[in-house]
């Protein structure tokens, strides 16, 4: 009978230990690792899509991990504290699409005492100006996927749905499927783009505020504008791209849980809102740090042509890497540029 009480005992513990972790709840130790790694704070906060591009991050000789404690894990996620250029930092890699990367990088903004937040990684290309390998830095960034998608037979000067208690809007445009069909009439009709709803912690807690382009930081924009001449490989192996990339400072960058492969969708976005950058999270990382006030900047190497390439064409395979790799050498040459460890960039 003892030991089936024990038994019980364990199972009745156990059963305990999973609906904690279910409920969210930090755990004591946890808790007492982040308030540890607090104290040596602040850091530079470093958003990784995935494993494409933060092993090259991690493997770079510029990454120090920190020796007590290289990395606390909660909530699914994996967060790396070390150095970089003497910046100390912490790194945490979201997953794919806007969902894994707002709720990534508010774990982040939240658990531990940040100065900045700096996300990188690969993108589409939807300028034609540009190369696959160029790494981009955008002014500001929105969400392209955020619709009102309009009922057959509605015209453009018709009202949304929910317009007129502030829900939606016509104010910054659509995309009209018909445009796009080699058949009779389009049944799809048109798709409105919207602002996201943001609640700033400068805010009332649950009175809304609306935005659709989120501006980076302007400090660290000036930063980034020293990068310019950095000089970064052109070959893998013995294929070469066209001429040597170049880091730029572009106006506008989209985000969007879908991967864009489509020509005439890059076409649009370009001509629509002047996006050169398509790609799937840096905007859930600005839209979160601008409502937490928290500075940011995005580097984004362009990767592929977000099918602007031929049938045939398979940049993505061939230079994925290269981009990936250039992303990791701009970000950690922007980090040395940063004030030292303890100093406070004054946002703009």
């Amino acid at each position: 009978m003892g030991h089936f009480l024990i038994g019980m005992l364990v199972v009745v513990l156990f059963i305990g230990n999973i609906i904690e972790e279910a409920n969210g709840e930090i755990s004591p130790t946890v808790l007492s690792k982040i308030e540890w790694m607090n104290k040596r704070g602040p850091y530079l906060g470093i958003v990784a899509p995935n494993n494409f591009e933060l092993n090259p991050l991690l493997a770079s000789q510029a990454y120090v991990p920190y020796p007590s404690l290289p990395f606390i894990d909660f909530a699914g996620r994996r967060f790396r504290f070390g150095k970089i250029s003497n910046q100390r930092v912490v790194i945490v890699m979201t997953g794919l699409g806007m969902v894994n990367a707002g709720v990534a990088t508010q774990l982040l903004v939240s658990l531990f005492r940040l100065k900045g937040v700096l996300h990188y990684g690969i993108a589409g290309n939807a300028d034609v100006n540009l190369e696959i390998g160029d790494v981009t830095i955008p002014k500001y960034w929105a969400h392209s996927g955020l619709w009102n998608w309009q009922r057959y037979g509605a015209g453009i000067d018709d009202e949304l749905a929910l317009e007129a208690p502030g829900d939606y809007t016509r104010d910054i445009g659509y995309l009209q499927f018909s445009k796009y069909s080699n058949g009779s009439d389009n049944v799809l009709n048109r798709v409105w783009y919207q602002p996201e709803e943001i609640f700033p912690v400068t805010g009332s807690p649950e009175v809304r505020e609306h935005i659709f382009w989120v501006p980076v930081d302007k400090s660290y924009l000036n930063f980034a504008r020293q990068l310019e001449d950095t000089k970064l490989p052109q070959c893998v192996n013995t294929t070469c791209l066209p001429r040597p990339p170049k880091v730029t400072i572009v106006d506008r960058g989209v985000s969007a849980s879908v991967f864009v492969d489509n020509a005439a969708y890059r076409t649009f976005l370009r001509s629509k809102f002047n996006a050169t950058a398509v790609e799937m999270e840096s905007t859930a990382v600005a839209l979160i740090c601008h409502q937490q006030s928290i500075p940011f900047v995005v580097i984004r190497a362009l990767s592929d042509l977000a099918g602007g390439g031929s049938d045939m064409s398979n940049e993505a395979d061939i230079f994925g890497s290269l981009a990936a790799q250039n992303s990791v050498d701009v970000l950690v040459k922007f980090v040395g540029l940063l004030p030292p460890h303890g100093s406070k960039i004054q946002s703009e």
